[in-house]
Protein backbone atom coordinates (compact mmCIF):
# COMPACT_ATOMS: atom_id res chain seq x y z
CA UNK A 1 0.00 0.00 0.00
CA UNK A 2 1.56 3.25 -0.88
CA UNK A 3 2.27 5.63 1.88
CA UNK A 4 2.14 9.30 1.62
CA UNK A 5 5.24 11.34 2.52
CA UNK A 6 6.29 12.53 5.21
CA UNK A 7 5.96 16.67 4.29
CA UNK A 8 2.71 15.78 2.82
CA UNK A 9 -0.07 18.28 3.52
CA UNK A 10 -0.03 20.67 6.66
CA UNK A 11 3.50 19.54 7.50
CA UNK A 12 5.08 20.49 4.17
CA UNK A 13 7.94 22.85 3.53
CA UNK A 14 6.79 25.87 2.40
CA UNK A 15 8.20 26.12 -0.94
CA UNK A 16 6.18 22.64 -1.29
CA UNK A 17 2.88 23.88 -0.28
CA UNK A 18 0.25 25.06 -2.87
CA UNK A 19 -0.17 28.43 -3.29
CA UNK A 20 -3.41 29.90 -3.83
CA UNK A 21 -4.29 33.51 -3.69
CA UNK A 22 -7.48 34.82 -2.79
CA UNK A 23 -7.82 37.93 -5.19
CA UNK A 24 -6.04 36.49 -8.90
CA UNK A 25 -8.44 33.43 -7.85
CA UNK A 26 -11.64 35.86 -7.33
CA UNK A 27 -11.36 37.14 -10.60
CA UNK A 28 -10.82 34.00 -12.41
CA UNK A 29 -13.91 32.55 -10.50
CA UNK A 30 -15.41 35.45 -12.06
CA UNK A 31 -14.61 35.10 -15.29
CA UNK A 32 -15.52 30.91 -15.35
CA UNK A 33 -19.14 32.15 -13.79
CA UNK A 34 -19.61 34.75 -16.47
CA UNK A 35 -18.81 31.71 -19.05
CA UNK A 36 -21.34 29.43 -17.01
CA UNK A 37 -23.90 32.03 -17.09
CA UNK A 38 -23.66 32.72 -20.80
CA UNK A 39 -24.01 29.39 -21.38
CA UNK A 40 -27.30 29.00 -19.64
CA UNK A 41 -28.64 31.81 -21.58
CA UNK A 42 -27.86 30.13 -24.83
CA UNK A 43 -29.49 27.28 -24.15
CA UNK A 44 -32.68 29.05 -23.15
CA UNK A 45 -32.39 31.11 -26.24
CA UNK A 46 -35.18 30.21 -28.34
CA UNK A 47 -34.88 31.58 -32.19
CA UNK A 48 -39.07 31.62 -32.37
CA UNK A 49 -39.31 33.25 -29.26
CA UNK A 50 -39.85 37.08 -28.96
CA UNK A 51 -37.42 37.46 -26.47
CA UNK A 52 -34.38 35.53 -28.20
CA UNK A 53 -32.29 38.51 -29.05
CA UNK A 54 -32.56 40.30 -25.50
CA UNK A 55 -31.27 36.70 -24.25
CA UNK A 56 -28.74 36.56 -26.94
CA UNK A 57 -27.51 40.27 -26.11
CA UNK A 58 -27.00 38.99 -22.21
CA UNK A 59 -24.72 36.23 -23.26
CA UNK A 60 -22.36 38.03 -25.85
CA UNK A 61 -22.48 40.74 -22.53
CA UNK A 62 -21.30 37.95 -20.48
CA UNK A 63 -18.83 36.50 -22.69
CA UNK A 64 -17.22 40.11 -23.35
CA UNK A 65 -17.39 40.58 -19.21
CA UNK A 66 -15.47 37.48 -18.77
CA UNK A 67 -12.66 39.05 -21.40
CA UNK A 68 -12.50 41.71 -18.31
CA UNK A 69 -12.41 38.97 -15.81
CA UNK A 70 -9.44 37.10 -17.16
CA UNK A 71 -7.76 40.80 -18.30
CA UNK A 72 -7.73 41.70 -14.51
CA UNK A 73 -6.76 38.22 -12.82
CA UNK A 74 -3.64 38.00 -14.30
CA UNK A 75 -2.83 42.03 -13.87
CA UNK A 76 -3.76 41.80 -10.34
CA UNK A 77 -1.53 38.61 -9.61
CA UNK A 78 1.46 40.10 -11.42
CA UNK A 79 0.77 43.19 -9.39
CA UNK A 80 1.28 41.38 -5.82
CA UNK A 81 3.72 38.73 -7.15
CA UNK A 82 1.21 36.18 -7.01
CA UNK A 83 1.68 34.15 -9.99
CA UNK A 84 1.33 30.71 -8.79
CA UNK A 85 0.90 27.23 -11.07
CA UNK A 86 -2.50 27.04 -10.03
CA UNK A 87 -3.59 30.52 -10.75
CA UNK A 88 -2.19 29.15 -14.07
CA UNK A 89 -4.31 26.05 -14.12
CA UNK A 90 -7.69 27.54 -13.13
CA UNK A 91 -7.19 30.25 -15.39
CA UNK A 92 -7.00 27.89 -18.55
CA UNK A 93 -9.94 25.82 -17.15
CA UNK A 94 -11.98 28.55 -16.96
CA UNK A 95 -10.99 29.83 -20.39
CA UNK A 96 -11.53 26.71 -22.28
CA UNK A 97 -15.60 27.15 -20.62
CA UNK A 98 -16.37 30.81 -21.22
CA UNK A 99 -14.03 31.23 -24.20
CA UNK A 100 -13.88 27.73 -25.63
CA UNK A 101 -17.46 26.22 -24.92
CA UNK A 102 -19.83 29.79 -25.28
CA UNK A 103 -18.90 30.70 -28.07
CA UNK A 104 -18.68 27.92 -29.92
CA UNK A 105 -22.13 26.69 -28.70
CA UNK A 106 -23.55 30.54 -29.30
CA UNK A 107 -22.38 30.35 -32.81
CA UNK A 108 -23.84 26.41 -33.11
CA UNK A 109 -27.23 27.76 -31.68
CA UNK A 110 -28.27 31.12 -33.77
CA UNK A 111 -26.28 30.13 -37.13
CA UNK A 112 -24.76 26.50 -37.76
CA UNK A 113 -27.97 24.70 -36.96
CA UNK A 114 -29.94 26.24 -39.36
CA UNK A 115 -27.39 26.68 -42.03
CA UNK A 116 -26.78 22.93 -42.41
CA UNK A 117 -30.25 21.59 -41.41
CA UNK A 118 -29.65 18.40 -43.87
CA UNK A 119 -26.44 17.80 -41.98
CA UNK A 120 -26.57 18.56 -38.59
CA UNK A 121 -23.11 16.69 -37.49
CA UNK A 122 -21.21 19.36 -39.75
CA UNK A 123 -22.57 22.23 -37.74
CA UNK A 124 -21.42 20.38 -35.00
CA UNK A 125 -17.86 19.45 -35.97
CA UNK A 126 -16.99 23.12 -36.91
CA UNK A 127 -17.69 24.30 -33.54
CA UNK A 128 -15.90 21.45 -31.96
CA UNK A 129 -12.97 22.12 -34.11
CA UNK A 130 -13.20 25.77 -32.51
CA UNK A 131 -13.57 24.12 -28.79
CA UNK A 132 -10.88 21.45 -29.65
CA UNK A 133 -8.52 23.69 -30.95
CA UNK A 134 -9.07 26.50 -28.12
CA UNK A 135 -8.13 23.33 -25.99
CA UNK A 136 -4.81 22.75 -27.56
CA UNK A 137 -3.74 26.43 -27.62
CA UNK A 138 -4.83 26.69 -23.81
CA UNK A 139 -2.46 23.36 -23.44
CA UNK A 140 0.60 24.46 -25.40
CA UNK A 141 0.23 27.64 -23.38
CA UNK A 142 0.51 25.96 -19.93
CA UNK A 143 3.38 23.63 -21.00
CA UNK A 144 5.51 26.64 -22.42
CA UNK A 145 4.85 28.43 -19.43
CA UNK A 146 6.06 25.19 -17.35
CA UNK A 147 9.54 24.43 -19.32
CA UNK A 148 10.47 28.72 -18.93
CA UNK A 149 9.50 29.17 -15.17
CA UNK A 150 10.46 33.04 -14.23
CA UNK A 151 9.69 34.39 -18.03
CA UNK A 152 7.57 37.06 -18.29
CA UNK A 153 6.37 36.68 -21.68
CA UNK A 154 6.05 39.69 -23.84
CA UNK A 155 4.41 37.37 -26.53
CA UNK A 156 1.15 34.67 -27.26
CA UNK A 157 2.16 32.24 -29.39
CA UNK A 158 -0.54 31.48 -31.61
CA UNK A 159 -3.93 33.81 -31.32
CA UNK A 160 -5.23 33.91 -27.53
CA UNK A 161 -8.48 32.19 -26.97
CA UNK A 162 -9.85 35.47 -24.50
CA UNK A 163 -9.52 37.08 -28.19
CA UNK A 164 -10.25 34.59 -30.41
CA UNK A 165 -13.73 34.79 -28.28
CA UNK A 166 -14.14 38.17 -27.98
CA UNK A 167 -13.97 38.95 -31.66
CA UNK A 168 -17.29 36.08 -32.04
CA UNK A 169 -18.49 37.53 -29.40
CA UNK A 170 -18.34 41.29 -30.68
CA UNK A 171 -19.26 40.43 -33.62
CA UNK A 172 -22.10 38.56 -33.30
CA UNK A 173 -23.43 41.40 -31.45
CA UNK A 174 -22.20 44.02 -34.08
CA UNK A 175 -24.64 41.58 -36.72
CA UNK A 176 -27.17 41.67 -34.43
CA UNK A 177 -26.90 45.43 -33.55
CA UNK A 178 -27.28 46.15 -37.81
CA UNK A 179 -29.93 43.35 -38.68
CA UNK A 180 -31.83 43.40 -35.31
CA UNK A 181 -34.82 42.59 -36.72
CA UNK A 182 -34.12 39.86 -38.95
CA UNK A 183 -31.16 38.49 -38.05
CA UNK A 184 -32.04 34.69 -38.34
CA UNK A 185 -32.51 35.34 -42.45
CA UNK A 186 -29.30 37.41 -42.34
CA UNK A 187 -27.06 36.48 -45.44
CA UNK A 188 -24.53 38.32 -43.16
CA UNK A 189 -24.51 34.91 -40.39
CA UNK A 190 -22.76 32.93 -42.64
CA UNK A 191 -19.62 35.14 -41.57
CA UNK A 192 -20.10 33.36 -38.32
CA UNK A 193 -18.81 29.89 -39.25
CA UNK A 194 -16.27 31.14 -41.61
CA UNK A 195 -14.65 33.12 -38.45
CA UNK A 196 -14.89 30.26 -36.29
CA UNK A 197 -12.81 28.17 -38.60
CA UNK A 198 -10.20 30.85 -39.01
CA UNK A 199 -9.79 31.45 -35.30
CA UNK A 200 -9.25 28.08 -34.87
CA UNK A 201 -6.13 27.71 -37.15
CA UNK A 202 -4.69 31.38 -35.88
CA UNK A 203 -5.37 29.69 -31.99
CA UNK A 204 -2.81 26.39 -32.95
CA UNK A 205 -0.55 28.82 -35.53
CA UNK A 206 2.73 30.02 -34.58
CA UNK A 207 2.25 33.86 -35.47
CA UNK A 208 3.09 35.88 -32.48
CA UNK A 209 1.17 38.22 -30.25
CA UNK A 210 1.75 40.65 -27.79
CA UNK A 211 0.79 39.82 -24.60
CA UNK A 212 1.04 43.68 -23.51
CA UNK A 213 2.08 41.82 -19.69
CA UNK A 214 4.51 44.24 -19.44
CA UNK A 215 2.54 47.28 -19.59
CA UNK A 216 2.78 49.42 -16.47
CA UNK A 217 -0.54 51.84 -15.83
CA UNK A 218 1.70 53.75 -12.69
CA UNK A 219 4.41 54.92 -16.09
CA UNK A 220 4.83 58.32 -16.64
CA UNK A 221 2.36 59.21 -19.85
CA UNK A 222 3.01 62.34 -22.60
CA UNK A 223 0.39 64.83 -22.01
CA UNK A 224 -1.58 64.29 -25.30
CA UNK A 225 -1.44 60.72 -24.59
CA UNK A 226 -3.03 61.13 -21.14
CA UNK A 227 -6.03 63.97 -23.03
CA UNK A 228 -6.68 60.89 -25.33
CA UNK A 229 -6.62 58.27 -22.92
CA UNK A 230 -9.11 60.36 -20.63
CA UNK A 231 -11.49 61.33 -23.08
CA UNK A 232 -11.40 58.00 -25.52
CA UNK A 233 -13.01 56.51 -21.61
CA UNK A 234 -15.29 59.09 -21.00
CA UNK A 235 -16.43 58.53 -24.89
CA UNK A 236 -17.00 55.14 -23.90
CA UNK A 237 -19.08 55.36 -20.53
CA UNK A 238 -21.36 58.14 -21.98
CA UNK A 239 -22.19 56.53 -25.06
CA UNK A 240 -20.96 52.78 -24.56
CA UNK A 241 -24.55 51.27 -25.47
CA UNK A 242 -24.03 52.97 -29.38
CA UNK A 243 -20.14 52.21 -29.60
CA UNK A 244 -19.59 48.97 -28.15
CA UNK A 245 -21.02 46.78 -30.73
CA UNK A 246 -19.11 49.02 -33.34
CA UNK A 247 -15.86 49.46 -30.80
CA UNK A 248 -15.47 45.91 -29.42
CA UNK A 249 -15.11 44.37 -33.42
CA UNK A 250 -12.83 46.64 -34.25
CA UNK A 251 -10.85 46.16 -31.46
CA UNK A 252 -10.44 42.65 -31.86
CA UNK A 253 -10.09 42.33 -35.38
CA UNK A 254 -7.40 45.16 -34.82
CA UNK A 255 -5.59 42.84 -32.67
CA UNK A 256 -5.66 40.06 -34.99
CA UNK A 257 -4.51 41.31 -37.91
CA UNK A 258 -1.37 43.30 -35.81
CA UNK A 259 0.15 39.78 -35.71
CA UNK A 260 0.36 39.52 -39.47
CA UNK A 261 1.51 43.34 -39.89
CA UNK A 262 3.51 43.44 -36.47
CA UNK A 263 6.91 41.33 -37.88
CA UNK A 264 6.93 43.90 -40.71
CA UNK A 265 7.21 47.60 -38.03
CA UNK A 266 10.20 48.51 -37.19
CA UNK A 267 11.22 47.39 -33.52
CA UNK A 268 10.90 51.16 -32.51
CA UNK A 269 7.26 51.40 -33.32
CA UNK A 270 6.54 48.38 -32.29
CA UNK A 271 7.83 48.94 -28.49
CA UNK A 272 5.62 52.10 -28.60
CA UNK A 273 2.66 50.42 -29.59
CA UNK A 274 3.33 47.37 -26.81
CA UNK A 275 4.64 50.30 -24.47
CA UNK A 276 7.42 47.80 -23.54
CA UNK A 277 11.15 48.27 -22.94
CA UNK A 278 13.61 46.93 -25.98
CA UNK A 279 14.62 43.38 -24.38
CA UNK A 280 14.39 39.44 -24.72
CA UNK A 281 12.01 37.47 -23.26
CA UNK A 282 10.94 33.88 -23.61
CA UNK A 283 8.15 33.33 -25.89
CA UNK A 284 4.92 31.87 -24.49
Amino acid sequence: MATLPENHGAGAPESEKLKIYFLPNLMTAGNLFCGFLALTKIVEADPDAPNFIPVIHTALFLILLACIFDLLDGRVARMGGHESPFGREFDSLADIVSFGAAPAFLVHRIVLKGVFVGYPQLGWFIASVYLICGAFRLARFNCLAAMNPGGGGKEFLGFPIPAAAGLVASLTLFLLWIEEKDFTLSKLRFVLPVLLVFLSLMMVSEVKYPSFKNLDFRAKRSFAKMIIIVLSIGFFFILWEKVLPVLAPLIFSGYLLYGFVRPFISRAWRHEIEDEEDEEEPVK
